[in-house]
């Protein structure tokens, strides 16, 4: 039996300031304060959406949506709302264009295709072995959270779980390629090397992973 009813999962885990990293390294003018109220403001946005669902009878965003695609809306959410609070960054407004975030002003109407200046940023259920879609040096911040899935039956919060991250290079990548015949998505994971170099630039960790 869960020990929250689903009306109380649809109130997401307050953050903890205390557990943020006041020693992390952050680049292109971010600090940490700017990526505190980033996160609150999700956390507001989820807690209005599912509540407002909840009086529907209709199931929170996380238990409706396939996992990917709510993971997208973590890392989207991030990356338009950061520079909201940092002005020396912006959102790159290159329709997929890499990495996320960019110097502000750095490139013609903040566009660009491919870039090797910014921040690269990924929202993820798993603890490790995150995946991005090439091999390459990018400095990556990666939001974990923990949150319901459309296959599950207990409910619970929303919950920041961690934030980190590092400058990463080619080898702190494994690339998985994929056959001739596979129609799998080609994917690069992040390796042991890179785990360790964005753990040890850790920027928020919940209660009981400090």
């Amino acid at each position: 039996m869960s020990e929250y009813t689903e009306q109380e999962a649809c109130a997401p885990v307050a953050l903890d300031a205390n557990h943020f990293n006041q020693f992390v390294e952050l680049p292109h003018g971010l600090d940490i304060h700017h990526i505190y109220i980033a996160m609150d403001d999700f956390l507001t946005f989820l807690g209005f959406v599912n509540n407002q669902l909840h009086t529907k009878q209709i199931e929170r965003l996380e238990s409706m949506l396939m996992p990917a695609n709510f993971s997208s809306i973590v890392g989207e959410f991030m990356s338009s709302t950061i520079p909201k609070y940092c002005s020396t960054i912006v959102k790159n407004r290159y329709h997929n264009g890499h990495p996320d975030l960019i110097p502000a002003s750095m490139f013609p109407d903040d566009a660009v295709q491919h870039a090797p200046h910014g921040i690269e940023i990924k929202a993820s259920r798993y603890v490790r072995g995150w995946q991005g879609h090439n091999p390459e040096d990018v400095w990556l911040m990666v939001f974990v959270f923990d949150s319901n899935r459309p296959k599950d039956v207990a409910p619970h919060p929303f919950q920041f779980v961690k934030v980190v991250g590092a400058q990463l290079t080619k080898d702190d990548w494994n690339f998985s390629g994929r056959s001739a015949t596979s129609r799998r998505t080609i994917t690069a994971s992040v390796t042991e090397s890179g785990y360790q170099k964005m753990m040890a630039n850790w920027i928020y960790l919940s209660s009981g992973l400090e």
